[in-house]
């Protein structure tokens, strides 16, 4: 078919006045010609026609994730696939009586192939990162790191493809020969190899994810992950600078996650309260009246007493503070802020819940308050924190208790006005 359509030629440029062989390259020149017409053509007709039609539709559709690949030109990068084929199957047959042309123009093109198939992944890729973003995927699964891990495998194994083509030679020689060079490309690209190993690492474990804070002191980050790549960690720091943390630096050095804080939905608050020691003492007789008017302490002071008076029963002498068991303001204080914090409603009442006495200091008696918030957000963590212990320093005097504080100069300085 090819010999008939050459000879036709021929006899046609031999009737317009021009000579021409149905070998030579003339007549080549216009099949090539009319190859490249015929690809062009194809090409406009699935651009304007196939790939429109299939975009309004997808604009259309109640689903906004498929508009993204409307926006990365997917399918337009993929119709450019089809023309190229066209000329893969005709250019070859439009150079038969070139040998050497053919042969060559073939790689070409086969090569161009190659480079529009990757090139349409990349822009897939791209696409599908994107709607990770935005359907939230990516909070939990570093979808950037493996889009990037996925790009790069595809470029090498491109770069192998084509230079086999070009060479025409076997993949597997040039693979063969990659071994002879890996010792050099370890030695020159360590940091990079490093980098590349880690983000694996980080991604396969889930070690850091989009939005996850995180702590690192060493690189001075302490903030919000913004994206997780094969080689560095960018963190925006809550003063809204950016740190950017190399991704082995995250396999090899300690850093702190509070990923499981968030997903646990409680925040934890670990404070002390330093109790003045020499304001710790026992109830009195007059003290009880006063303190059952505390709503928290209504059903605590009377199952306390009673349990007091029947231990205190196998006591003969209880005359001396010294005998039996007594209650004190401490303990009391103590006793009010368990039930105080069990009826908070910003307190995560499924998780710890203890108001503990930790060993004596030169600074009081510390009296901690290990409890977990319900709302993990900083900024309402922060004023959960600050209401309850407002309430703590207040309540304080009705116990008569005192927090400690060491000496100011304005103490001084009273103390020597007395003096003088």
């Amino acid at each position: 078919m090819d010999q008939e359509l050459r000879q036709a030629l021929s006899q046609w440029l031999t009737q317009v006045g021009v000579a021409s062989e149905p070998s030579d390259w003339l007549s080549s020149l216009l099949l090539v010609c009319a190859c490249i017409v015929l690809a062009a053509i194809v090409y406009v007709v699935l651009r304007r026609g196939v790939v429109a039609g299939m975009n309004a539709v997808i604009l259309r559709s109640k689903a906004t994730w498929d508009d993204i690949f409307v926006r990365y030109r997917v399918l337009e990068k993929l119709a450019m696939v089809i023309p190229i084929m066209v000329l893969k199957l005709l250019i070859p047959v439009a150079l038969s009586a070139h040998d050497v042309a053919q042969r060559l123009s073939d790689r070409l093109i086969t090569v161009w192939l190659v480079i529009a198939v990757v090139r349409a992944l990349y822009s897939a890729l791209d696409a599908a990162n994107e709607i990770a973003d935005v359907k939230l995927i990516s909070r939990r699964l570093p979808i950037k790191s493996f889009v990037q891990l996925f790009k790069l495998f595809l470029f090498f194994i491109a770069i192998i493809v084509s230079i086999s083509i070009v060479s025409d030679q076997s993949p597997v020689y040039f693979l063969s020969g990659l071994g002879v060079a890996t010792g050099l490309v370890m030695l020159v690209f360590r940091d990079t190899i490093l980098g590349f190993v880690a983000g694996i690492q980080l991604a396969a474990n889930r070690m850091v994810s989009p939005g996850d804070w995180i702590q690192m002191e060493k690189y001075g980050a302490d903030g919000a992950v913004e994206e997780v790549s094969l080689i560095t960690v960018k963190v925006r720091n809550w003063d809204h600078t950016l740190t950017m943390i190399p991704a082995y630096a995250l396999v090899s050095d300690a850093f702190k996650n509070w990923r499981g804080m968030s997903e646990s939905g409680g925040r934890r608050i670990k404070r002390a309260v330093n109790i003045d020691i020499n304001s710790i003492r026992f109830l009195t007789e007059a003290d009880r009246p006063r303190l059952s008017k505390i709503n928290y302490l209504k059903d605590y002071l009377p199952k306390k007493t009673r349990e007091l008076g029947e231990s205190n029963a196998k006591v003969s002498d209880m005359d001396s503070l010294v005998n039996g068991r007594r209650l004190t303001n401490v303990g009391t204080f103590r006793a009010y802020l368990v039930e105080f914090l069990r009826h908070h409603e910003k307190v995560h009442q499924d998780m710890t819940l203890m108001v503990r006495q930790l060993a004596p200091t030169t600074e009081g008696l510390p009296l901690e308050i290990y409890i977990f918030t319900n709302d993990t957000r900083w900024v309402y963590y922060e004023e959960i924190q600050a209401d309850i212990f407002d309430h703590v320093f207040a309540i304080l005097p009705e116990f008569d208790l005192r927090a400690f504080q060491g000496p100011t100069g304005l103490d001084v300085r009273s103390i020597k006005g007395s003096l003088d």
